[in-house]
């Protein structure tokens, strides 16, 4: 199986009108975060961020960065995500396989169960866990690469030749079905049926979610009309959280835990998954930065709190009135309008939340620095 590879697009996907933040745990990049992540993967055995070793050397993707290459100048996100496969960053870690790994050793050897057995286990984890880390990546690569496809009907001059830009589209099906077949691959070969049902399902959701966003995205201001908080949770869970929690229960199911250590498992990586979209979707608006973000998504948690206070029609005026003369946005206009209200404010109080709901499922498993640790990632999505 191929190992999980290194992605760093990081929101820089052009589909549909507008970009979209697409990475899970690329927001945080404060020191306390970063020394968080580094201390955790020193507990689980090796940096996850260099799982992908295997694959960035198979002749396969080495071909595809070659062909890549051809859209240089281009603004396809294709090419940012080929950067990723070779240029290293501190702020996006491969988060998901690193908590996988980290339940994994946090809850240990199931008691009495004759298969796994112990001695299989490398500084506390299986070999079919580490596996089962490296998929989760690999799928999550797949789906990014997939979302890099760009819709050629709003393609402009400025964004590089168009068959350059249709050569980009294809190389991101291509690689990502490429990928996705591989991850499956390694899937089947974990040989057990409820893991393989739970990943597979994971797959439909991330589908869903990314069908939901587009929906989304072809409405004029982002969000439709009548979404509430708890519509827009159950599509951040699909969209960033389903792969997370699922692959967490997973993870307990390959060590024979029972229905108790699943579902706390899978409790900790929703509301992990929930609690960190929330941290970045509230990043352009809790930056302490003098610099105001030229950009940020209409549909995030922020928006959708403030449309929720200020209603439908003061919303849509405050669109119109942030429109610049060639009919685009004016984002330090809309930004300053949602500070001005509860948006940011409310989201947070959810961001707290969900950090704190991920904290009390720990809980459950034993003490030890890999539970320690998870309760740090818990905390550091609250901090802004």
């Amino acid at each position: 199986m191929f190992a999980a590879t290194r992605l760093r697009l990081c929101g820089a996907a052009l589909t549909g009108r507008g970009r979209r933040n697409l990475s899970l745990f690329s927001g945080s990049s404060t020191p306390n975060w970063t020394k968080v992540v580094s201390d955790a993967e020193k507990i689980v055995g090796y940096p996850t961020s260099f799982m992908s070793l295997r694959c960035l050397l198979s002749d396969e993707l080495s071909n595809v960065a070659m062909h890549v290459r051809k859209l240089a100048g281009t603004r396809h996100p294709l090419l940012n995500t080929a950067r990723g496969f070779v240029y290293d960053s501190k702020n996006n870690l491969q988060m998901r396989g690193l908590i996988v790994l980290l339940l994994s050793k946090a809850a240990g050897p199931s008691r009495g169960a004759s298969d796994p057995l112990p001695q299989d286990m490398v500084s506390g984890i299986y070999p079919s866990q580490r596996n089962l880390a490296e998929i989760t990546e690999l799928i999550h690569t797949a789906f990014l690469v997939h979302r890099g496809v760009v819709n050629l009907k709003e393609w402009t001059v400025s964004d590089g030749p168009l068959k350059d830009m249709e050569f980009g589209n294809k190389m991101a099906v291509l690689s990502g079905d490429f990928l996705l077949a591989n991850a499956c691959t390694g899937l089947a070969q974990l040989n057990n049926t409820q893991v393989v049902e739970l990943i597979s399902s994971a797959i439909g959701d991330l589908v869903q979610g990314i069908y939901y966003e587009n929906a989304g995205n072809q409405e004029d201001g982002g969000l439709v009309d009548g979404v509430n908080v708890a519509a827009w949770e159950e599509q951040a869970f699909l969209s960033h959280g389903a792969l997370l929690a699922k692959s967490c229960q997973a993870a307990m199911e390959l060590a024979k835990h029972d229905e108790d250590a699943q579902r706390l498992a899978y409790t900790y990586g929703k509301h992990l998954s929930l609690g960190h979209q929330l941290n970045s979707d509230l990043q352009p608006f809790v930056k302490s930065s003098a610099v105001e973000p030229t950009w940020f998504s209409l549909d995030s948690a922020p928006v959708l709190f403030h449309r929720q206070t200020v209603g439908q029609e003061r919303w849509s005026l405050q669109l119109q009135q942030a429109q610049t003369v060639r009919k685009q946005l004016d984002y330090s206009k809309l930004l300053a309008a949602v500070k001005s209200e509860k948006g940011v404010s409310s989201a947070v109080d959810l961001c707290c939340y969900h950090g704190n709901k991920a904290l009390e499922a720990i809980q459950g498993f034993p003490s030890s620095e890999a539970r320690s640790a998870l309760e740090n990632i818990a905390s550091a999505i609250t901090k802004f």
